[in-house]
């Protein structure tokens, strides 16, 4: 028996690896909405992940030949995990985390932004660290291309934004294996400057559908043609915010370790698992055709590629070794998915639900974060055993410390 749940549609075919993992409704319309585009190849690969977004579902593979969907990608374009394992072990930890937490959460801005003014908490308000400045100094010149000619696309805040976490379900956390090593794992993309290039593109890409005259089923559908000057144009953007948001979570990890070799001088790091996005658009071949694989909210699983399936705040997380399943366009999950949104699960957790949920774990207990609680997301074990063929299990992971803005 195959993996996935088959799903026909007014286009192609729907191959979702769901089993005991709901799909909400509208979620499933996206779904239908997307399979029924005239430029899909094949069919669209659902992960167990897979719940709402704006546009396409966030937990799609979509390939197209001759166009992208710039909402599609979405905002947050390159957004992603890095993991790397430490030579630091279970019992070299203090009794009370609440110290390293401290010292994280001062070395990495975090939180939410003011759309790049000087009340902006998610930026340096200082000088940016050595790391941030000489990544930025290596993409100014990628940037400069592409406001240059979209003004209006540019951010006050670039390099400000490089190396800071964001807010929402960004996190940096700490995490124990199997064996009692830590490891650093951090999740986060392009920030600012991800989002006014997805922003703006996006908007393009709706005023190029109105100018043609081009029905959708959904707005935030709206695409740009292979070889028209949109296309290209988005392109280059994307292409540079990915490379961005790699450079974000190298500029943390550089920030992070640093903290920890405060208390652990000979700290070393033993294994990079991976530094991988998951909110992106690249080329590659697949049942015999080169065609544009949009992940969003998904994970390269080719054979022998490893990558970071995070849980909740108070969840496991896996480090996997893609299987390369041809049928999944070699893809997995991001994660363990929402499984309602951030109003409902306000409205339905308290405080001493999140505080219960996360016992154990060194990590903010206040309203502000119950839209995150590990009740908020589906269960990260079924999610697992939903995916059993695209990928297996290299390591398991518990946090111990989480940071979140």
């Amino acid at each position: 028996m195959s993996g996935y749940e088959a799903f026909e549609s007014e286009g192609v075919h729907i191959k979702a690896w769901t089993r005991g993992v709901p799909i909400e409704d509208a979620a499933m319309q996206q779904l239908r909405n997307v399979a029924s585009l005239p430029f899909i190849h094949r069919h669209l690969a659902v992960m167990p992940d897979v719940h709402w977004g704006m546009g396409a579902t966030v937990g799609s593979v979509i390939p197209t030949v001759g166009a992208i969907i710039p909402a599609a990608v979405g905002v947050d374009i390159g957004c992603g995990m890095m993991a790397v394992r430490t030579s630091i072990r279970a019992e070299h930890l203090p009794d009370d985390l609440s110290t390293i937490r401290s010292g994280i959460e001062a070395a990495v801005p975090h939180g939410r932004t003011d759309n790049g003014g000087r009340n902006d908490k998610g930026s340096w308000s200082d000088t940016p660290p050595e790391a941030a400045a000489d990544r930025w100094s290596a993409l100014q010149a990628g940037y400069e291309a592409v406001v240059e000619k979209h003004p209006k696309a540019a951010h006050p805040r670039g390099l400000g934004h490089l190396g800071t976490l964001g807010t929402g379900n960004h996190f940096i956390e700490l995490c124990l294996d199997e064996a009692g090593d830590v490891w650093v794992m951090l999740h986060s993309g392009s920030r600012g400057v991800g989002n006014r290039f997805g922003s703006y593109f996006i908007e393009r890409a709706k005023h190029e559908m109105r100018r043609w005259f081009i029905n959708l089923p959904d707005q935030d559908l709206a695409y740009f043609a292979e070889g028209t000057e949109g296309f290209i144009d988005y392109i280059r953007a994307v292409s540079w915010a990915q490379k961005y948001a790699r450079a974000n979570r190298e500029v943390m990890m550089d920030q992070v370790l640093a903290v920890l070799r405060q208390s652990f001088p000979d700290l070393a790091v033993t294994q990079e698992a991976v530094n991988c996005h998951h909110n992106y658009v690249t080329r590659e071949k697949h049942f015999g055709k080169e065609v544009f694989i949009t992940r969003k909210g998904a994970v390269k699983a080719g054979l022998g590629d490893l990558g970071i399936i995070p849980g909740s705040m108070g969840a496991k997380s896996f480090i996997v070794r893609g299987k390369g399943n041809p049928d999944s366009f070699c893809t997995c999950s991001h994660g363990a998915g929402r499984a309602m949104s951030r109003n409902e699960a306000r409205r339905r957790f308290s405080v001493e639900d999140h505080i219960a949920a996360t016992r154990g774990v060194e990590c903010r207990k206040d309203a502000e974060v119950i839209d995150e609680t590990p009740m908020a997301y589906k269960d990260i074990d079924a999610v697992m055993t939903a995916q059993a063929d695209l990928v297996d299990v290299v390591h398991t992971l518990r946090q111990v410390v989480c940071v979140k803005g």
